[in-house]
């Protein structure tokens, strides 16, 4: 049974998710502040977190990040309000896997609820039927798909789920050009429209990490007008 945590102030909202989610035969948990959902999110197991941005003590914006760095693996989708875009833009650079825009249909909510937790079931049944783990060489960078490892010059290196992903889909094609559109659909699931930019955030902070000069980039090309490619083997 799949867990979710619903971190959600509006206790009406937590309500009423709560119920649909319980129908999706889900375990569900609850926090209603920032401080207590990060204390549950970070000290229990949860296939999916659903969080507020607006919430008491700790911001969901902040809640996101320090559950990243906490290196929770926990899907996560945040609620917004329609005037809220800015926050949407920073929930996906953040780590983010999916939003909701208040005020939004259960039958919206019960759908995307079910594509993340199918996707994180694609991704764990890949990972423990693959019998050798899956690596990646590529000069001094090795990318184990397997164990979500990447090292560059024999030193681990961190990376946030969404790095890794665009990482390995960019390295399991070497040459192939990559518009920011169709890595925002590829990455995050379906098309996010207007929010190529977070490609951009992305792609700038996974240099930062593999090579040794990200404005000079040895793995991770531009291709100028487009959008971004691995390097030709």
């Amino acid at each position: 049974m799949s867990r979710v945590l619903i971190i959600e102030d509006d206790r009406e909202i937590s309500d009423l998710i709560s119920i649909h989610l319980k129908d999706m035969d889900l375990n569900v948990s609850r926090s209603y502040d920032g401080k207590d959902g990060l204390l549950k999110a970070i000290n229990e197991r949860f296939d999916l977190i659903i969080l507020d941005i607006r919430l008491p003590y700790l911001d969901g914006l902040e809640l996101c990040k320090k559950i990243r760095m906490e290196k929770v693996q926990s899907l996560v989708l945040i609620l917004t309000s329609k005037s809220e875009e800015i926050d949407k833009v920073l929930g996906l650079e953040i780590g983010a896997d999916d939003y909701l825009t208040k005020p939004f249909s259960i039958r919206e909510l019960v759908a995307r609820v079910k594509a993340l937790l199918r996707r994180r079931e694609m991704i764990l049944t890949s990972q423990e039927s693959e019998v050798e783990d899956k690596e990646l060489r590529i000069g001094d960078l090795m990318i184990n798909e397997g164990m979500r490892k990447v090292q560059v010059r024999d030193k681990n290196i961190d990376l946030s789920p969404k790095e890794f992903d665009l990482l390995v889909l960019l390295a399991s094609n070497p040459g192939k050009t990559y518009t920011r559109m169709q890595l925002l659909n590829k990455i995050w699931g379906y098309e996010f429209e207007g929010f190529e930019h977070t490609v951009n955030s992305h792609i700038n902070r996974l240099r930062s990490k593999v090579e040794q000069n990200m404005h000079e980039p040895e793995y991770i090309l531009t291709t100028w007008g487009i959008g971004y490619k691995f390097r030709e083997l």
